[in-house]
């Protein structure tokens, strides 16, 4: 059965912010978030982004859904 791996995810949408050499304010920003918390819980892997963000996320990177989504199987 396939899963979301959220601590991978979590590593992925830190390396497309960091790659994309975006603050964390400037991703916050672009969500209209008030405070970055959710944004470093997904970096951590504490929770994932709702479906709505991960679009946002994979269009702010330019790159798919899947690109960002880390899949396990077992």
């Amino acid at each position: 059965m396939a899963t979301i791996d959220m601590k991978a995810t979590g590593e992925k949408i830190r390396m497309y912010i960091k790659n994309s050499k975006m603050k964390i304010a400037e991703v916050q920003a672009a969500f209209g978030f008030n405070s970055p918390q959710a944004i470093y819980k997904w970096m951590r892997g504490d929770s994932m982004p709702t479906i709505d963000n991960f679009v946002i996320l994979a269009d702010i990177f330019g790159v798919d859904i899947g690109d960002i989504v880390a899949v396990s199987r077992k």
